[in-house]
């Protein structure tokens, strides 16, 4: 049973971050690029490796792949983060034409 729960969330992960690849393309410039591939990474690899984990049981290689997760959760945020700020302090700025327009939802009358 684990192991048809570990299959699914496997191939769950891997349609997650294939639309999140396909979605990216959407975005037009680095900062919410960078946002949106890192969702994509974080929870894509977290429902892969817990598949990973649940189709192969209590073992030590599955301690290994909880211990991998664990480090993805506090790493990659991070280098997120600094992606992002070394390219800012860099002076890196979208152009005008890549804004997205913002939408007013208010209706004045």
């Amino acid at each position: 049973m684990m192991w048809i729960v570990g299959e699914i969330l496997i191939v769950l992960g891997l349609i997650f971050m294939s639309f999140g690849i396909i979605g990216l393309f959407k975005f037009p410039s680095f900062y919410p690029r960078i946002l949106v591939s890192s969702k994509i990474d974080t929870v894509g690899t977290i429902t892969i490796l817990i598949g990973v984990a649940l189709r192969h049981g209590f073992s030590f290689f599955t301690l290994r792949v909880l211990l991998i997760l664990g480090l993805l959760l506090i790493v990659n945020p991070m280098v997120t983060h600094i992606v992002a700020r070394f390219a800012h302090l860099s002076g890196y700025r979208p152009k005008k034409s890549d804004k997205i327009e913002h939408v007013d939802h208010t209706h004045h009358k």
